[in-house]
Formats: structure tokens, C-alpha cells, sequence
């Protein structure tokens, strides 16, 4: 049996390729899964993308959109004198993360705070391409402003009657 999934990635507007990447990858036990990543939507067209990279700064940290894809890597730069490491828990390998982006996606901005990158992405529709409304009018609409009526005569004061003004084709 086969089940579709298309409704489901629907819903996470801006990221529909990469809903079925996850979903594909999910699948997979080779996939890499360091480092571990959320994706959360906070908002109508907003969401965020969190990354555990503890031991990581934010030099180590180089973030690239290219051709709809947003590339997220990292590489530990040497420790500073940090003694002799009795052991080590705490992953500072080398990572590199691609992640699909939908069409009109962009990525807004990026924060570290406790070793997790917060990564700000919006969907910017363009203007032509949003969905607009066409009012629908009525045939007795359209029938009235299609009809022209005379104007109604101008009404004149008796003192206009008693002095008239020159036009300029009399002048």
C-alpha cells in the first residue's frame, strides 16, 4: 500500500523540497545526522532553523545560499591552552549541512547563543505571483454603468439672469 504525502509537505510553505529531502533521508541509516537540527515555523511565510553546535564560535561558522540551497558548515578553529583533555564528549568535528530551499526563499539572518545557531528564513512571495481577488459584479451592475444619462439642466440664480458673464467666445 502507498501512502501520499504531498498534503503533508503543503503545509510547511518554503520548504517543500526539503520536506521530502528530510523525508527521504529519514529513510536512509547512512545519512550523517551531526549536527542535530530543528526546523520550526514561526510564522505565516517565517521559520527557523536551530543547530546544535556546541564547542563551535561564531568564526567557525560560514553560512551560503547558493542556487536554492543553504549550505551551513563548520570548522573548529584550534583550542587555546585548554589543558590536557582526559576526555573528550563534546564533538568539534568538521560538519557541513545543505538544506533545499523553496523558490522565494531567503534567508533573513543568523544568531548563536548557547551553542545553538539560529538560522531566521522567509518565504517573499512576489507581488505577481500572490494570489489576488477578481470582484464579481452582477449583470444589473455592469448594466448600470454602462448607461448614460443626460444632465440635468443647470439651474440659474435670477441675479446670474440679470448680469451675465461673458465667455471667452463672445469675447
Amino acid at each position: 500500500m502507498s501512502y501520499d504525502f504531498a498534503p503533508l509537505f503543503r503545509t510547511a510553505i518554503g520548504f517543500d523540497r526539503l520536506a521530502q529531502v528530510m523525508d527521504t533521508a529519514s529513510r536512509s541509516a547512512a545519512t550523517p545526522s551531526y549536527p542535530p537540527y530543528d526546523i520550526a515555523k514561526t510564522g505565516n511565510d517565517s521559520y527557523a532553523l536551530t543547530m546544535a553546535v556546541a564547542g563551535f564560535g561564531p568564526d567557525d561558522i560560514e553560512l551560503v545560499v547558493q542556487d536554492n540551497t543553504l549550505i551551513v558548515s563548520g570548522r573548529v578553529s584550534d583550542p587555546q591552552n585548554e589543558g590536557e583533555i582526559l576526555h573528550r564528549g563534546i564533538a568539534r568535528r568538521a560538519f557541513e549541512r545543505r538544506f533545499a530551499l523553496a523558490d522565494h526563499v531567503e534567508v533573513t539572518g543568523a544568531d548563536m547563543n548557547n551553542g545553538l545557531l539560529r538560522i531566521s528564513v522567509r518565504q517573499i512571495v512576489p507581488e505577481a505571483l500572490k494570489p489576488r481577488r477578481i470582484p464579481v459584479q452582477s449583470g444589473n451592475q455592469t448594466e448600470l454603468v454602462t448607461k448614460t444619462e443626460a444632465p440635468a439642466p443647470a439651474q440659474t440664480t435670477p441675479q446670474a439672469q440679470a448680469n451675465p458673464q461673458p465667455t471667452a467666445a463672445a469675447a
